[in-house]
């Protein structure tokens, strides 16, 4: 396929990338020996003086940084800074600190002063770039963007062939992918450094020409075997459970099945090559019905494949028409989505978003569900490559198999390739030097997490010696227990929806099965704290016990600062959830304007969720904080409840590293008084990224 690929593993991103970055070492944030060093080089007595008093209040705002008191760090930083005007390093960390509170104006200021004078290099820039652009632009949504080759996964080790005519890929939420592979009978699972961890032959005679995958709700695989006539259910982990379907034309059988999909309430549906249909199972497996025949406004499916559910809409892709149809759950068709010969032929159809994503001979392309509108996201080169798949996985980047060329590839944006990740160290522990803890956040330029990543991922050093036994202990991403903060909306309208508010607390509450910290925060003109606790004591709330009143000028920005400022050294998935009717007061966000209070929440990967007490609409200003923080939005009375609320608040991505290591700097201290610098370097594939900071040791 690509004659040129470049297979590029850590070990050698970590040797490439360290000439490139051994440059902005050198002009970065630490080029000088350190901060407390270059405070009492100085020649003048009285900046001497000055140092010591800049020195003190440094080390305590960099200890109140890493306390998530941020407002005290900003102060004491200005404090250093009234001793030591323009001082970079200061600088730098005011900078910080101002953009963790969520003032990005302020912390690009900042910033901005320290590279004009020189300070930070390359690094800083990038840095300075990324949130400016993160300010100015909304989140962006992929579906229209080009993608260009960024690796890809061999189909040999040497003399061991490791997999032959992929198919189909399926993402998860950790990073990795489940590959099908049509040409060794077998279902692979790479994880996000492109190693496999796992192979699945099925049942006990293994596997006939298996075409696609999929995760069902309650988290089993289907596979599809289209030698086999038959659809194999396996658990989570790729063991056979049984089949489903077998030969035939009646309902419930297949001959040639493909490509699979799923609706709301589990049914399954498979793409029926040998018959011209789709046909639908149960959650059980039992044949329900088939569809696609020829009616009197259809001329009916000739060969379908790529098959998507979206908000229950079904949508079949047709290769011999070049089509995408709609038809409704009992099989009736609706319309055309895409008309005949749009593609040539078209091949897997996945979900993303409220969009498809589909193969089309050698293209890569998304298509609007609403209008039919397709972008063109990718190409391989013309008859060397026939692309079967493409499936968008959870670090921004789309999976590729091509069938023909026999390859798997990893596709990412270009700018993404060019700007690398946005690296941030958030938390230094270090009460049992020389062994330190640290948290480091990975994210791509939009503020993306980057999940899945391990140990050779990770390059840690102390001003650029390499610290020893270094490890990753935790990944957020797998955290399975949330910390929420219920914000109660205590507007005029409100006081006639009090059992459904009580309803919502409960449920929600309940929804947490007894575990995490549920905060209850009433939003009147002056927000108040009514409970902080255990998740079981709300199971019989009550809006009467409220200690605020309903009012005319309920300060939202005030609930939402009041509520982050609580989340911000919680559990690491945590989350708002504003009980409301919808509207908002003239003076709802007087203090703190909204693009503040989104940074705040964004910065501390603070997710923001509403939950409608009536089936109204959601004012701008709430709708903008909810989409800005990748939080959902919920009708109490809805038929699902409210329990996927919490669900959907743990599921979200997490790009939180938890990282330990025995630092090589413990004779040199100076009693816990002396900035010992720390750099951070993350690499996936041929992308990476780097944060340069610094920590005390305990005083002595």
């Amino acid at each position: 396929m690509m004659k040129n690929r470049i297979e590029i593993n850590v070990y050698n991103m970590k040797r490439i990338f360290g000439l490139v970055f051994s440059a902005i070492l050198t002009s970065g944030l630490f080029a000088q020996a350190n901060l407390v060093d270059t405070m009492r080089d100085s020649a003048s007595s009285s900046r001497s003086a000055n140092s010591g008093f800049a020195e003190e209040e440094f080390r305590l705002g960099v200890q109140s940084y890493y306390r998530g008191a941020y407002n005290e760090a900003i102060q004491e930083f200005e404090k250093a800074l009234s001793y030591l005007p323009g001082e970079n390093t200061i600088l730098d960390w005011l900078g910080k600190s101002y953009y963790r509170a969520g003032v990005e104006g302020a912390a690009l200021q900042q910033w901005q002063f320290a590279s004009d004078d020189g300070y930070g290099g390359l690094l800083l820039q990038n840095r300075i770039e990324i949130v400016g652009d993160r300010r100015v632009t909304q989140a962006e949504y992929d579906y229209a963007q080009h993608y260009t080759e960024s690796g890809s996964y061999p189909y040999v080790n040497g003399s061991t062939l490791i997999y032959s005519r992929p198919v189909s890929a399926l993402a998860n939420s950790d990073g990795s992918i489940w590959v099908v592979s049509y040409g060794t009978n077998e279902l692979l699972h790479y994880n996000v450094n492109g190693l496999v961890t796992e192979r699945s032959q099925g049942a006990f005679s293994g596997f006939d020409r298996p075409m696609d995958v999929i995760r069902l709700q309650n988290g089993n695989l289907l596979v599809s075997e289209f030698a086999g006539d038959r659809l194999s259910l396996l658990d989570p982990n790729g063991k056979f459970i049984k089949y489903i379907g077998e030969k035939g034309r009646k309902e419930g059988q297949v001959i040639g099945p493909q490509y699979l999909a799923e609706d709301s309430h589990g049914n399954i549906y498979v793409t029926d090559f040998g018959n011209s249909r789709v046909v639908v199972f149960d959650p059980d497996g039992n044949g329900l019905l088939h569809f696609g025949g020829k009616s009197v406004d259809f001329a009916g499916l000739k060969s379908p494949t790529g098959i998507a559910v979206v908000n229950d809409r079904i949508f079949v892709a047709d290769s011999v028409y070049g089509a995408i149809y709609e038809f409704d759950k009992a099989g009736n068709f609706i319309s055309n989505l895409v008309n005949e010969g749009t593609f040539s032929r078209p091949e897997s159809m996945k979900v993303w978003g409220d969009y498809l994503i589909l193969t089309d001979n050698n293209e890569i392309v998304t298509v609007d569900t609403d209008t039919g509108s397709k972008f063109v996201n990718g190409r391989t080169p013309k008859g060397t490559s026939r692309i079967t798949s493409a499936v968008p996985d959870m670090n921004g980047n789309i999976i590729v198999t091509d069938f023909k060329g026999n390859d798997i590839f990893v596709m990412s944006k270009m700018n993404e390739l060019v700007g690398g990740f946005f690296v941030q160290v958030e938390r230094v522990i270090s009460d049992s030097f020389p062994k330190v803890t640290m948290e480091v956040r990975v994210e791509n330029r939009h503020r993306q997490p980057i999940v899945g990543l391990d140990a050779g991922n990770f390059l840690v050093t102390e001003g650029r010696v390499p610290v020893t036994d270094m490890k990753v202990i935790g990944a957020a991403n797998n955290n399975d227990i949330a910390d929420i903060t219920i914000l109660i909306d205590r507007s005029l309208e409100m006081e006639e929806y009090e059992e459904q508010v009580n309803t919502a607390v409960r449920e929600l509450s309940a929804a947490m099965n007894g575990r995490g910290k549920v905060t209850v925060i009433s939003v009147g003109e002056i927000p108040v704290t009514e409970y902080s606790g255990s998740p079981d004591n709300l199971n019989t709330f009550s809006t009467k016990a409220l200690k605020s009143s309903y009012t005319d000028a309920a300060a939202l920005d005030l609930g939402i600062r009041l509520a982050a400022n609580g989340l911000v050294n919680a559990e690491k998935k945590r989350g708002i959830v504003f009980l409301t009717a919808g509207t908002v007061s003239q003076n709802a966000f007087m203090k703190y304007g909204l693009s503040d209070l989104s940074a705040y929440l964004g910065n501390n990967a603070i997710s923001f969720s509403t939950v409608l007490v009536c089936q109204s609409t959601t004012a701008q200003e709430i709708e903008y904080i909810t989409k800005s923080t990748t939080g959902g939005t919920y009708y109490v009375y809805r038929a699902e409840g409210l329990t996927p609320v919490i669900s959907d608040l743990i599921g979200l991505p997490s790009g939180l590293y938890q990282i330990t290591f025995t630092s090589n700097l413990a004779g040199q201290t100076n009693f816990g008084k002396r900035y010992l610098p720390i750099e951070v370097e993350t690499y996936l594939l041929n992308r990476s990224g780097k944060d340069e900071s610094g920590y005390f040791a305990p005083l002595q």
